[in-house]
């Protein structure tokens, strides 16, 4: 673990490293781009429901201003006044309040995708510790943010001044104009500006998104250590698997062997190789192999057939083809039935035995 503290980042983050900072809630977001897609939707919706806000509005004040003189001034008549305004101006806000609902849910969904966790809201010790705050104060990510937001100023602000420049010359013929045109004046002034606002937010947050997957990338890279630490906890340590693979050939050989006793023939190389047959007429097709080996497995397969008195027959082409084409437990090919009758047949003569019938 010292020697991991030492160690650059410089390998890039696994499939599970990547899932596990997205089970705490780490994934490359940008509040920026989230927070000008709210500012959009909110604009176009004024804009394109201007009338509806309007008439909306119109209502509410025309209900008011008519009913003025019938209203009690009592406890229960404002009570009852204060909830019809509220109904009234929360239905001419609903649709504003949905859109910039949905449009806020879809630009963080775009981002980071189905995520749903509760690890960034559990209290950690870390984020009331003082000395951590000012060292988060400080850090080069509140540089970034103090640089973002005072460039964001300075945009808004010269967007301000060349709207309102260019219009100064209006300001005066102004003066004649009706309220309604001077209201009329004040919103498209205002609009402007704000979309204006919104384009340069846009380039900026899609900047930013790029630096925080840029940040992101970097926060979650991975030392070599760590992967290979990684490796041995979901593949396993290779030392450990080559020693259990060790043993499961080993107990394998052991049942094989345990099998020679029983074959009827073992047929050999006769120095390097050696295949253990098996035949019943009665219950199978062809012969099959039981065992086979190379070298000193071999020579443990004859010394075992000897001890039980299986007969060992030295024949080249039959045991090279017999240990490459077939498996242990595997019936002979139909290509070997010939060759390995003729040798059955000699070992049931040496027996004193006549084969039953059958394949071979």
């Amino acid at each position: 673990m010292a020697e991991e503290s030492f160690q650059e980042r410089t390998e890039q983050a696994t499939p599970k490293r990547r899932q596990e900072a997205r089970e705490k809630g780490q994934v490359a977001k940008s509040r920026e781009l989230a927070s000008v897609a709210v500012l959009l939707s909110g604009l176009f919706t004024l804009y394109w429901g201007s009338a509806f806000f309007l008439n909306r509005l119109h209502l509410i004040l025309g209900y008011y201003l008519s009913h003025l003189s019938s209203f009690e001034i009592t406890k229960e008549s404002l009570n009852a006044i204060g909830i019809i305004g509220l109904k009234e101006f929360t239905i001419c806000l609903l649709p504003l309040l949905a859109v910039i609902t949905f449009v806020a849910i879809l630009s963080n969904f775009l981002q980071v995708g189905p995520l749903w966790t509760f690890e960034p809201l559990k209290p950690k010790l870390s984020k009331i510790n003082p000395f951590e705050g000012i060292k988060r104060l400080f850090s080069l990510q509140s540089l970034a943010e103090f640089l973002k937001s005072l460039f964001k100023l300075i945009v808004v602000c010269w967007i301000c001044y060349s709207v309102v420049s260019k219009r100064l010359g209006l300001l005066i013929p102004l003066l004649d104009e009706t309220p309604f045109q001077i209201a009329a004046f004040i919103g498209l002034s205002s609009f402007e500006i704000f979309w204006k606002s919104c384009l340069a937010m846009i380039l900026l947050s899609i900047i930013d998104y790029l630096y925080q997957r840029y940040e992101f990338e970097k926060s979650i890279k991975m030392t070599k250590q760590e992967v290979k630490e990684e490796y041995k906890q979901t593949e396993g340590d290779p030392m450990v698997k080559s020693r259990i693979r060790s043993i499961q050939r080993e107990m394998a050989r052991k049942r094989m062997m345990q099998e020679v006793p029983e074959a009827d023939v073992v047929i050999t190389n006769p120095t390097h190789l050696a295949v253990a047959l098996k035949y019943d007429a009665k219950k199978m097709e062809a012969p099959y192999v039981v065992a086979k080996g190379a070298g000193h497995v071999a020579e443990r397969i004859k010394k075992i057939a000897r001890d039980a008195n299986v007969p060992v027959i030295e024949n080249k082409p039959v045991a090279q083809s017999l240990y490459k084409l077939v498996e242990v437990g595997q019936m002979i090919p139909e290509e070997l039935f010939k060759a390995v009758a003729e040798i059955f047949a000699y070992v049931y003569r040496l027996k004193g035995k006549r084969v039953a019938g059958g394949n071979v």
